[in-house]
């Protein structure tokens, strides 16, 4: 079955005034990656009302980002708001909505090829003390997990974007239906994610996060996966999975550390192939995009999880093993 992408070209009018590496040939080099490798099905999605907004996000934020958004300029140091911006989000919330019911009343995987980014973005903005923004405006991800809810009771979110899904996990903190698994580089912007940050008040171990080491590899995400990943997804069977998709981590990125290649990316698409699939696209600039992007929606469509040996380094087998330490109480791992 083809995959079907959410996609308009409303997402390319959150635009920069000068070079900002979120930008909108982001989406023009996925769309060419996606035509490439015969992926490209897209759907038009429509805007939500703005009221959905508050779903996720403060009335003061989002008023906030709107009376901004009447005129180029910058909401922190890394992230900014253009006239076409509001729109853009409204129409990404849309995209990550339709996505979530298509996957659960049709099967599959749907993508929500979106722009603005969202999940580093809290409910008020900044989320746990983060410098900024981080190039996000309003959480599709976190939204669509509450629009998974009132569909099918628990969902499961999986991050593998180079940087922990800050405001994601903010949002869904106290959120015990709502299981988060989040794989990133450690000791980043935005500076979270650790292993003992683990939910709030009876949601504890529904958060669950993954920090990787430097220049963490193929080798060390697949043997990752396959120790909590894996483990928590056959514990929970969520009638579907939302993922935060972010290809930042792909070798030549140049934002992170991190050395991951299409074997990854193919590798977890192919494990996820039995689950109903909304996609939304978070980071990724350059080669992640041309190259990660088509691997893991090629791995999901072959429906054949591959048996990968790997070698993991130190760093990994120190991280996996803490993480399981912590979250061993609430999951057999």
């Amino acid at each position: 079955m083809e995959p079907g992408v959410l996609y308009s070209p409303v997402f390319l009018e959150h635009r920069p005034k000068n070079y900002h590496p979120e930008n909108p040939g982001r989406l023009e080099k996925a769309v060419e990656s996606l035509r490439k490798a015969g992926l490209w099905r897209p759907l038009e999605p429509e805007p939500v009302p703005e009221e959905e907004l508050l779903r996720v996000h403060s009335e003061d934020y989002v008023e906030l980002v709107k009376s901004l958004g009447e005129r180029f300029t910058y909401i922190d140091p890394d992230t900014y708001v253009s006239p076409g911006t509001f729109k853009a989000a409204l129409t990404a919330f849309g995209a990550s909505k339709t996505a979530v019911e298509l996957a659960l009343e049709k099967k599959g995987l749907y993508l929500a090829l979106v722009r603005p980014p969202g999940h580093h973005a809290g409910e008020s903005g900044r989320a746990f003390n983060a410098p900024t923004l981080g190039f996000c405006i309003f959480n599709n991800a976190a939204y669509a997990a509450k629009v998974a809810e009132e569909k099918a009771g628990k969902v499961l979110v999986i991050d593998f974007d180079a940087h922990h899904g800050n405001g994601t996990q903010e949002i869904l903190w106290n959120d015990e239906k709502a299981v988060h698994i989040d794989l990133h580089e450690r000791d980043i912007y935005p500076m979270s994610g650790y292993e003992h940050e683990v939910g709030g008040k009876d949601a504890e171990g529904t958060k669950i996060n993954i920090p990787m080491p430097h220049y963490a590899g193929d080798d060390d995400y697949i043997y990752a996966w396959e120790e909590i990943v894996l483990p928590v997804m056959a514990q929970l069977r969520p009638r579907l999975i939302i993922i935060s998709a972010g290809f930042d981590g792909f070798l030549g990125e140049g934002l992170t550390t991190l050395r991951l290649s299409e074997a990854f990316f193919a590798y977890a698409g192919s494990t996820l192939s039995r689950y109903p699939l909304a996609v939304i696209l978070e980071g990724g600039y350059s080669i992640g995009l041309e190259k990660g992007l088509p691997a893991f929606i090629g791995g999901y469509l072959s429906g054949e999880i591959r048996e990968v040996p790997v070698t993991p380094s130190y760093g990994a087998l120190t991280t996996v093993s803490a993480v399981k330490e912590v979250q061993g109480q609430w999951w057999e791992l």
